[in-house]
């Protein structure tokens, strides 16, 4: 890998541009013109039943999310300027401070002084942008990056975003140059902006710097390569593989292959208090350092309405998977506790096929297969409605250091989810979703005092109901 990807993948857009720029149109669209805005609305129950330990960590809550995005066109000319805003507001329907957890665990709604849910919250961003050829660069504070390396978390009311800056380049046919620095994030049950962290971390960093390629060899062939480094934390590097088989013309056979090699930097791999990592409350070789390597491999076999997918992961017995996750900083940079974390700052997603309903399955040693049945009831003249089930049974669990049961421990989880979405009538467009999920886990963290707590089993229902307009 190159030792600065950043200045790699800008090197490479800037020669990729020399070669178009000469014959660079003016954009198509103006500012106005080219320019589209929505408004979101998503209503949503949910409802997390711990199985085992403190009840008050239940939660039974209502709330209703507004999105508004506003999109412009670029500008006339060889660089095209546009604009993009966003804001959002929640509001709290129902659940009282009895349904609503101020722990760490709450990512679903702020907390408010006296324990409950704040009766709403609000947060804006913009990105101003400009494009050359097809070469696009963001800077601001609206940002959601979907990419291997870093995704943008959508799983509850509202959207968490990004600040900083990102570059995406197709000046290449078949081929996608992304890179980019994001510097904080607010997460999606937050109205402030918090540091960039991982799990356990009780320190923050204000670099998390990216770059990366999407290839498409031939129109079935897609290979990915990608290098993040969050600074003090960890570096990451990404390999990926997508081929789709055309068996026959309603018949489809999809691999999927995915590998993360992450390695500690800077102060973590110095054990600097606040730096280190508690490896998903597993075992670490090195306590606190990010030392990990994982695989996954997905086959998805779909023929018509039916899609079965089954898929195998494992993670090395190092230390845990590493993401960005902020569940532990606040916006006055302190640990989280009951007290202290009333901003709803965590809730992540990462990009391994495990990050399901409830569960991760990214602990050291741990080994998961999975698989799903999914079917589109459209050709039985319902269409609209869809509907997956899915299972992960993850074992070889490693515990902590020093913890008795090395690598016998697992967790399985099952999750069902049903969406349907009208076709006609005055409500086209309105969408429900309705997804439950069972976790349940005989894993035992035997670190430290302060570690020494057994992983929740978990039963989950969420209620969604979505709907967007689109401005003429």
């Amino acid at each position: 890998m190159f030792k600065n990807p950043i200045a790699a993948a800008v090197a490479l857009a800037s020669v990729s541009l020399g070669v178009h720029a000469a014959d660079s149109a003016p954009q198509p669209q103006g500012f106005i013109e080219g320019s589209h805005a929505t408004l979101s609305s998503r209503s949503m129950y949910f409802e997390n039943d711990q199985r085992e330990g403190a009840r008050s960590a239940d939660q039974r809550e209502t709330a209703e999310g507004l999105l508004f995005n506003f999109t412009s066109g670029y500008t006339p000319g060889t660089v095209g300027f546009g604009l993009d805003v966003q804001s959002m507001y929640g509001i709290h329907l129902g659940g009282g401070i009895e349904h609503h957890t101020a722990t760490t665990a709450n990512t679903f709604f702020p907390t408010d002084s006296d324990g409950s849910s704040v009766d709403n919250w609000a947060r804006g961003g913009a990105n101003v942008k400009a494009k050359l050829s097809k070469t696009e660069v963001k800077v601001g504070s609206a940002l959601a990056p979907n990419l291997p390396v870093l995704v943008a978390n959508d799983g509850r009311l509202l959207p968490q975003t990004f600040s900083g800056g990102t570059l995406q380049s197709k000046e290449i046919e078949g081929l996608t140059i992304n890179a980019g620095k994001l510097e904080h994030q607010a997460a999606r049950a937050s109205s402030n902006w918090s540091g960039l962290s991982v799990a356990g971390g009780t320190q923050d960093s204000n670099s998390f710097m990216f770059a990366g390629a999407d290839y498409k060899v031939t129109k079935d062939l897609t290979v990915q390569a990608y290098h993040s480094v969050l600074e003090d934390f960890y570096k990451q590097t990404f390999l990926g593989l997508i081929h789709v088989f055309q068996i026959a013309d309603d018949q489809t056979f999809k691999t999927d292959l995915r590998y993360f090699d992450s390695s500690s930097d800077g102060k973590n791999g110095q054990a600097a208090s606040g730096y280190t990592f508690n490896n998903n409350g597993g075992y670490a070789k090195h306590a606190g350092e990010v030392d990990n390597k994982t695989w996954s491999a997905m086959f998805t076999y779909q023929l018509g309405s039916h899609s079965l997918m089954v898929g195998h992961q494992q993670v090395n017995d190092d230390g845990g998977f590493v993401w960005l996750n902020q569940g532990n900083i606040t916006k006055n940079g302190r640990a989280a506790n009951a007290t202290n974390h009333i901003e709803g700052e965590g809730g992540t997603s990462f990009y391994l096929f495990t990050d399901s309903m409830i569960g991760q399955f990214a602990r050291a040693g741990e080994t998961t297969n999975f698989g799903q049945y999914s079917y589109d009831f459209t050709r039985i003249g319902v269409p609209g409605l869809k509907a997956a089930f899915a299972y992960l049974n993850g074992t070889n669990i490693k515990a902590t250091n020093g913890g008795s049961g090395l690598g016998d421990s697992s967790e399985w989880e099952r999750d069902m989810r049903i969406d349907y979405v009208f076709q006609n009538g005055p409500l086209k467009g309105f969408g429900a979703t309705m997804r439950r999920g069972n976790y349940r886990s005989n894993f035992d963290n035997h670190g430290t005092q302060s570690q020494n707590t057994r992983i929740s089993d978990q039963d989950q229902t969420r209620l969604i109901l979505n709907y967007t307009y689109a401005f003429k």
